[in-house]
């Protein structure tokens, strides 16, 4: 059963104003503008994490992970959250992080609120399911106006507590 990001948006937006805390990315990303109708897996450590499907002027984003998490950013939001640092080759280039985003770690409390055993699938962002499990981190920008999983050892290797 996948719940949609309007529900998960409404069930944790309370939890992340009391419990959240912020983050920044520690390590460097490499992006790209993505080719429109180009289909991206997101692959981390424990497999896919969701799929999405690149529209004009997206940004294909790799995570500097040993999972190298490829994933696709608006261009509006990418603008926002991230700040040129150099050119690389064949279209890529090296950004930081400007922002922070607010992460909770998805609990065992949280599966049994949204009556799951194992894990949850919901409804990203961009209309693709996404699982969340235990142990991983469910994270939202500053305006809190949308949620998405990191996995725990991804998220461990990109960010910091602020």
């Amino acid at each position: 059963m996948q719940i949609s990001q309007k529900q998960m948006l409404e069930h944790f937006t309370p939890i992340f104003e009391k419990q959240g805390r912020k983050y920044k990315k520690k390590t460097l990303i490499k992006a790209k503008r993505a080719t429109e109708g180009e289909i991206i897996y997101t692959k981390t450590s424990d497999g896919v994490e969701t799929k999405n499907t690149a529209k004009a002027g997206d940004f294909l984003v790799e995570n500097q992970t040993s999972s190298s998490e490829k994933y696709l950013v608006k261009k509006q939001s990418f603008e926002k959250k991230y700040e040129l640092k150099g050119a690389l080759e064949k279209g890529w280039a090296c950004y930081s992080s400007k922002g922070y985003v607010w992460a909770i770690e998805f609990s065992e409390e949280n599966l049994q609120q949204l009556g799951q055993q194992d894990e949850v699938c919901f409804e990203a962002e961009w209309g693709e399911d996404m699982i969340i499990k235990k142990g991983d981190f469910l994270v939202a920008p500053p305006e809190l106006d949308e949620v998405y999983r990191i996995a725990k050892k991804e998220f461990g290797e990109t960010y910091q507590l602020l």
